[in-house]
Parts: C-alpha cells; sequence; structure tokens
C-alpha cells in the first residue's frame, strides 16, 4: 500500500507473494483494469509462473465477488469503529490493513469454508468430493 500507485507497487508485492507461497500454475490473481495490472512486467511475472488475471468484466458486479466482499467486509468491521479522519498518515492505514488481513486469515472463522480460517482451510489437504470449499488467502 503507498501513496501512489506505480507498476512497482503490484509487482512488488506479487513477486513476494510468488516466492513465499511457490503456487502451483493455474493460480487465479485478482486484478483490476488500472495501468499497474496491464504493465509489462506483471503480466509477464504472472505468465513465468502460470498464473491469470481474473479481471471483472465491464458492467458484471459479480464478477471477483470473493475480493469484493473481502474489501467490503473490512470497511464494516474497521472504518465503521473509527472516528473522521479514519487514518491518521499513511502509515496508520499501511498498519491498519496489515493487522485487518492478518486476522482475516489467521482467527476470522469463514462460514463459506466450515468455519474455519482461511489460514487453516488452505494448509488442509484437498477433498475429493464433490462439494469443494474455496479459501481466500489474502496478502
Amino acid at each position: 500500500m503507498g501513496s501512489t500507485m506505480p507498476e512497482t507497487l503490484v509487482t512488488t508485492a506479487l513477486q513476494r507473494d510468488l516466492l513465499a507461497h511457490a503456487p502451483a500454475p493455474g493460480l487465479v490473481v485478482y486484478s483490476n483494469r488500472g495501468g499497474q495490472h496491464c504493465g509489462d512486467v506483471y503480466r509477464t511475472l504472472l505468465h513465468e509462473h502460470g498464473a491469470l488475471r481474473s479481471w471483472s468484466r465491464r458492467g458484471e458486479c459479480y464478477d471477483n465477488a470473493q475480493d469484493k466482499s473481502l474489501w467490503s467486509r473490512r470497511k464494516t468491521e474497521v472504518f465503521e469503529l473509527r472516528e473522521w479522519p479514519v487514518f491518521a498518515d499513511l502509515a496508520d492505514a499501511q498498519a491498519s490493513v496489515a493487522e485487518y488481513f492478518d486476522y482475516y486469515n489467521h482467527d476470522r472463522l469463514h462460514s463459506s469454508i466450515g468455519y474455519q480460517t482461511p489460514y487453516n482451510a488452505h494448509h488442509q489437504p484437498l477433498q475429493t468430493t464433490s462439494l469443494s470449499y474455496s479459501a481466500q488467502l489474502v496478502f
């Protein structure tokens, strides 16, 4: 998170995640239509790791609904509890995002994954049943 949105902001974050988690090819990465997600470096990085961009189609509000739900929940659970101005400065906003994502991944139970945390669901062996759960671990 930064005060501007250059391509290096998203490529650095993506590089960190790819190195830390070494995902299998076919990883779907949410991105929007901003210039930083359309740049050559970002697209090359995704291609080199066999990852796919998940873009919302114009006018399709349900595309990337899981990501949009995460940010909506964060606004409800964090922003509404704070007085205006919500953040004192950029460092305060960065700390708030890091703290919430840690909570979201490691403490917050999610009904869509059997009332587990995304971290626990992500680290379980894949179930081979007709019903599977999808965990969104955010970084």
